[in-house]
């Protein structure tokens, strides 16, 4: 089982980018795929989750209205679109794959962890 996340980068405040992470060696379906983020100094957080069979999702109170999850079933992938992007949100962000039933916050209930892309936002 393999978890790739991609799309990190340098950008200015107020810009955008969209990270995805592509699932393999297994079908993800009935998982919640989830984001967390660690910046330097501080511990993981959670940031986004999103349960794969369905619309049902969760954000973090400082996301919430800038970032969106979403994913596509045929590609096995899923996607956080961040826009408005704040110094703050600067971190190595990581997708997780969770067997909940719903989306989850808590980074113990995540089996699956894949390698981070770094998200630096400069003001």
């Amino acid at each position: 089982v393999q978890l790739q996340a991609s799309g990190g980068g340098l950008v200015q405040a107020g810009a955008s980018l969209r990270l995805s992470c592509a699932a393999s060696g297994r079908t993800f379906s009935n998982y919640v795929m989830g984001w967390f983020r660690q910046a330097p100094g501080k511990e993981r957080e959670f940031v986004a989750a999103r349960w794969w069979g369905g619309s049902l999702t969760r954000y973090a109170d400082s996301v919430k209205g800038r970032f969106t999850i979403s994913g596509d079933n045929a590609k096995n992938t899923v996607y956080l679109q961040m826009n408005s992007l704040k110094p703050e949100d600067t971190a190595i962000y990581y997708c997780a794959a969770s067997g909940r039933a719903y989306p989850t916050s808590g980074a113990s209930e995540y089996n699956y962890w894949g390698q981070g892309t770094l998200v630096t936002v400069s003001s």
